[in-house]
This record gives C-alpha cells, sequence and structure tokens, in this order.
C-alpha cells in the first residue's frame, strides 16, 4: 500500500510543469503556446531566454531524482524503485495539473535513471550531446538515448529486469512525445538548435 502511494506521490511531483509555471509566471504567457508548444527546457531556451530554461532543466530533472529516492525512504525494491521513476516520467507528460499537457520526458527520465542506474546516465548523456555536436537536433539527440536505454542498462551494465522493462516503457513514451519532431526529421524540415524562426 504504501509502495503504490509513492508511486502516485511520483506522477503528482511529476506533474509540476515547472516550464510552464515559470515562464508564466516570468512573462505572463503560456510556453505551450508558444514556440514547439512543448513543455520542456528546449522550448523555453527558444522562447524565454538562457536562465528560466536552465532553471527548467534543474527542476525537471529533479522531480524525477524525487520521485525515486521517495520510494528509497520505503523500498529499495527495484521494481517499485522503477515503477516510481516511470510514474514521474508519465506525469510530465500526461500532468494532471495542467490537463494533461506537459513535456517530453527527456529531462524527468535523467532524473529517474540518475538514481535507478548513474553509470548508463553517463554513457547516454556523452551519446546525446555528441549527436547533437555532429547535427544540431536536440530532437534527435533525444530519440536516439531514448532507444539505446534499454540496451544500455542491460548489456553494458547488466542491469535487471526491472531496470530494463522501465528503460523500455521510458523509451516508449519518449519516443511517442517525439513522434512529430521524427516526421520533420524524416522530411528534412526539423528545426535546428540555435534556429529562432517558429516551427511550421
Amino acid at each position: 500500500m504504501n509502495e503504490a502511494l509513492v508511486v502516485l506521490g511520483a506522477y503528482l511531483v511529476g506533474s509540476f510543469s515547472f516550464a510552464t509555471i515559470l515562464v508564466k509566471l516570468v512573462t505572463g504567457e503560456d510556453v505551450r503556446e508558444l514556440g514547439s508548444g512543448n513543455a520542456g527546457a528546449t522550448n523555453v531556451l527558444r522562447t524565454a531566454g538562457k536562465g528560466l530554461a536552465a532553471a527548467t532543466l534543474v527542476l525537471d530533472v529533479a522531480k524525477g531524482a524525487i520521485g525515486v529516492l521517495l520510494m528509497h525512504l520505503v523500498t529499495n525494491d527495484p521494481r517499485w524503485l522503477c515503477a516510481a521513476g516511470v510514474a514521474a516520467v508519465s506525469g510530465h507528460i500526461f500532468p494532471i495539473w495542467f490537463r494533461f499537457r506537459g513535456g517530453k520526458g527527456v529531462a524527468t527520465a535523467l532524473g529517474a535513471f540518475l538514481v535507478i542506474e548513474p553509470r548508463a546516465v553517463v554513457v547516454l548523456v556523452a551519446v546525446f550531446f555528441l549527436v547533437i555536436a555532429l547535427t544540431r537536433y536536440v530532437s534527435l539527440g533525444s530519440v536516439t538515448t531514448a532507444c539505446l536505454l534499454p540496451a544500455v542498462l542491460r548489456f553494458l551494465f547488466h542491469a535487471g529486469d526491472p531496470e530494463v522493462i522501465a528503460g523500455f516503457l521510458v523509451a516508449v513514451l519518449l519516443v511517442f512525445t517525439h513522434r512529430a519532431n521524427i516526421r520533420r526529421l524524416a522530411t528534412g524540415t526539423e528545426r535546428k538548435l540555435g534556429r529562432k524562426e517558429p516551427p511550421e
């Protein structure tokens, strides 16, 4: 019972959309109506500046980590720890406080897996920045690392089934949230990092 309540708590913590909150507080605008429409750090960077983007990133990572750390207070069972991580990511993507219109979940997944398996995060962050450095596509970096997550967990760090299953579920969620980006990547119309023009 306590574990299930913590999973719910992780979802509720994940549901705090800091991109939406911070941009609204500072500019009075809804970040979901600006730029790409995504409630995440990349869109905040493009529409509201570096300071708010950095704060959004830190807070989104933190809420993923908090979800798993809360479960640690109740149990160290990896099944429940991973459930809390997936719940936090789900909350970010489908936030109950914001009519289920959230962000894409990358930073919150980063925070969750920093607690679950930090070595995998180090590898995947390196891949993420390498892809961006080579292509200037943040979305491609995100999708690439999401797809690699279960394999990195299993084959590089010999993670157990709960971690690998959680990695797979998070990968599916992240690919789902990036489906429009994937279409634009396929057609060559995805915006590169640093471009200021509005989305199509």
